[in-house]
């Protein structure tokens, strides 16, 4: 996608999440309410860390469909590890993100070196893999009672007096988005990913290493899904096995495809995933203040997701017939 084109999708998706704003604030008059703007903000903060790595997968035209598994996994293991009686807080982060990053690692390995046909197939399997153990390892309770330090980024909040305080974790969040847009757009491997989304095979002939790539694309996806489950943590207090059936990973898919990713690999951008974490946050958070069932609410984010992919794919053709009109000048 040009950068004239990239910016011309990205002025839309940001007309439309103003247009869902608008829509809301005339819904319901809590919407622009200040507590329910930051709560908005920290619920972004959970699928903002989850789309990052499923971002990475998404531009080397692959997908995670573990993100959401290994996030409550994470958070599982380091609860059975503080019931075990590990008590520091910095030691539980740093297992849980070895965890996370370690799962990733094999979902790209399985891939790279073990040559499954398509991560769809690898990581869908991770994520029943994940679900069994997240049961197994808090045999199926919920488990509370995380130190002070490992909630932090989850729970903390700076000016405290305005609505309740300004999420820690989007703050985090912010930073790390910054620096992800300068990492793919400023560095000789966050333009290799980008490379090999758009031709693997190119890439390779190129002299690129396509399995390092990939692997550490993979491997990041699990880091980001460890330091998701890190503030589920602080926002629920608990970690519960059952939720890594929860379509956590469908929220991070969607808030990339609304972006400008794209399912063929080699478009995306950060600050475009940010657009789509905020959209998903708010259409979440407005199906809340309507009471609006959660059969429907799935309902409405699938034909939300039917219908970027929709407009990829236009954006595809319209691109190609570009190019054949320039190629016959």
């Amino acid at each position: 996608m040009s950068k004239k084109n990239s910016g011309g999708f990205q002025l839309g998706t940001i007309a439309a999440l103003a247009i869902m704003c608008v829509f809301l604030a005339i819904a319901n008059h809590n919407f622009y309410s200040v507590s329910n703007l930051m709560g908005i903000l920290k619920q972004t903060a959970f699928n903002a860390f989850l789309a990052t790595g499923m971002l990475m997968c998404l531009l080397t035209a692959g997908i995670d469909l573990s993100v959401g598994a290994n996030a409550v996994f994470c958070a599982c293991l380091m609860g059975c590890l503080k019931e075990a009686g590990v008590t520091s807080g910095l030691v539980l982060m740093i297992i849980g993100i070895l965890a996370g990053a370690c799962v990733g690692f094999v979902n790209g390995t399985l891939l790279t070196r073990l040559h499954l046909p398509h991560p769809f197939v690898s990581t869908l399997g991770m994520k029943n893999v994940l679900w069994g153990l997240a049961l197994v390892v808090t045999n199926s309770k919920m488990i509370n009672n995380f130190p002070s330090s490992v909630e932090f980024l989850g729970k903390a909040t700076i000016f405290k007096g305005f609505g309740g305080g300004f999420p820690v974790s989007f703050i985090v969040v912010l930073v790390l988005y910054v620096c992800m847009g300068v990492f793919l757009s400023r560095t000789a491997l966050g333009r290799s990913i980008y490379c090999a989304g758009g031709n693997i095979e190119a890439t390779r002939l190129s002299g690129i290493n396509t399995a390092n790539v990939l692997t550490f694309c993979y491997t990041l996806s699990g880091v980001m899904a460890a330091l998701g489950g890190i503030v589920s943590v602080g926002r629920s207090g608990i970690c519960n096995g059952a939720n890594a059936m929860q379509p956590y990973d469908t929220d991070a898919i969607a808030a990339c495809i609304i972006g400008g990713a794209s399912f063929n690999g080699g478009k995306g951008t950060m600050f475009g995933t940010m657009l789509g974490c905020l959209i998903i946050a708010v259409l979440r958070n407005g199906f809340t203040l309507l009471s609006i069932s959660g059969a429907v609410q799935n309902m409405v984010l699938g034909l939300v997701i039917i219908l970027a992919v929709l407009m990829d794919v236009l954006r595809e053709q319209m691109e190609a017939k570009r190019r054949r009109l320039a190629a016959a000048k």
